[in-house]
């Protein structure tokens, strides 16, 4: 019998083989197997046309890149003044979150506006899409609805077909994870057909200048599902996040290549569908009318938004060897030091007592700049004297007991001012024993006059 010829070599140590491998059996090198007989193409250069030719990039235009507003402000403010003619933007969320509601009503506001809107659906019927819209109020205006084309379809090659029919001047696709083309192999959602699909789109959306808007899928530990390269592909990658168990809603911008990525969009799910909250300030407050006892209210930022939440805390006093710890919208962590730097700098015994912290509105606080008003609205349990309600606490506390100053401190402070809060107590208070002193004083950080020993 013949043996088989070598068929594969290794370009580094010369090793031969009937077998291709993708490391080399001999000196361990990656992709160095290679075809022994396989011809070595070089790339030719392809001519260039007088209209790609490369320019001075002040000969360029930029009039072709403006942002055109969505028609929701808030959405707007996220992608930074509005969308880009020829970009393609991918919204992720959590399932339920209201993707969809959201991109169905940016459909039905941009098509009331004289543009023509291709909504592709991969996921729902038309009929229940359309059941959405008019429940949202997207079918509001009839010539609104003249100019918002609806289709449901999960090949990719059709969904090109509507596009070239209807001529669309933004292209809403939901969702990417969905849709499937027949040059990848591989069912609707592996990495290879996500990759094909948002590929396609994107240099369709580059070729024609036509916006495209993509709904993504996330994973259980909350990433994008699909591959990475989704994420290099398109040019804003926005996250809508909320909490099923209130109606907030915001939209965070990871990506952008025409704006900010630190501007936050708020959003309150209703039962006619989604609306932007301009001014999301009193959301996080509570309504009782007379101060009570264990509650400081702290100003966070949000993106570039400055925004007060109450932090409410209950001290009560157990016999059980570990003390219960509980927290609700702030880090747990950051409490427990909080607990530590109290008792050790400040004199509170909290070491036999559950504590018990939590947020208004249902936001997290995850910044440290709202230490100063948990540690406040700890001392104010364990003392039971409600502090004033025009105090607002802006400040992070360190070990040491010092109250150090944080970022944006003078937005933080023009905020709590426009907002009634007469009171400011931030890193000029000095440590944080003073800082108690002077808040149950009801003094300015200036006055030490006449202040009870706490």
């Amino acid at each position: 019998m013949a043996r088989p010829t070598a068929a594969y070599a290794c370009s580094d140590c010369g090793w031969t083989g009937a077998k291709w491998y993708g490391r080399c059996p001999e000196c361990q090198a990656w992709g160095t197997v290679i075809e022994r007989d396989a011809p070595r193409v070089a790339m030719a250069p392809a001519p260039v046309s007088q209209a790609r030719a490369a320019r001075p990039i002040a000969q360029w235009g930029a009039e072709a890149s403006a942002h055109v507003p969505s028609g929701i402000a808030e959405f707007d403010r996220v992608l930074g003044g509005g969308v880009v003619p020829g970009a393609a933007i991918l919204l992720s969320g959590e399932p339920g979150v209201g993707k969809s509601t959201l991109l169905l009503e940016v459909a039905a506001r941009a098509a009331r506006r004289g543009i023509r809107v291709l909504y592709v659906s991969a996921e729902e019927s038309a009929s229940q899409v359309r059941l959405r819209a008019e429940r949202t109020g997207a079918l509001r205006s009839e010539n609104g609805a003249d100019e918002l084309y609806l289709a449901a379809e999960t090949d990719l090659a059709t969904i090109l077909g509507q596009v070239d029919v209807v001529q669309p001047e933004l292209l809403i696709v939901d969702s990417v994870q969905t849709v499937s083309s027949a040059l990848s192999d591989g069912a609707p959602g592996q990495p290879s057909q996500v990759r094909e699909v948002a590929g396609t789109l994107t240099r369709v959306a580059k070729e024609r200048g036509l916006p495209v808007l993509l709904v993504g899928h996330v994973t259980k530990d909350g990433t994008i599902a699909g591959p990475r390269l989704l994420e290099h592909l398109v040019d804003v990658v926005c996250h809508f996040e909320g909490d099923r168990q209130t109606a907030l809603r915001f939209i965070r911008a990871q990506k952008n290549r025409f704006g900010p990525t630190d501007e936050v969009g708020c959003f309150e799910m209703t039962g006619d569908g989604i609306a932007e909250v301009p001014d999301p300030s009193g959301l996080f407050l509570s309504r009782s009318s007379a101060p009570v006892s264990g509650t400081c209210v702290a100003i966070a930022m949000e993106g570039r938004r400055a925004l007060p939440v109450e932090v409410q805390a209950l001290i009560v006093a157990t016999q059980a060897p570990q003390p219960r710890r509980v927290v609700n919208g702030v880090d747990a962590s950051r409490v427990a030091m909080l607990l530590a730097v109290l008792e050790r700098r400040c004199g509170l015994k909290l070491s036999s007592s559950d504590v018990y912290v939590s947020t208004v509105g249902g936001i997290r606080l995850q910044e440290p700049g709202a230490d100063l008003a948990i540690a406040l609205a700890i001392a104010s349990a364990v003392k039971d004297q409600a502090l004033p309600a025009t105090l607002a606490a802006i400040g992070e506390i360190s070990l040491a007991g010092e109250i150090r100053p944080v970022s944006s401190a003078t937005q933080r402070a023009a905020e709590a001012r426009r907002l009634g809060f007469s009171g400011v107590l931030d890193g000029e208070a000095g440590v944080l024993r003073e800082a108690i002193r002077v808040a149950f004083a009801q003094t300015v950080p200036g006055d030490r006059v006449d202040v009870p020993a706490f």
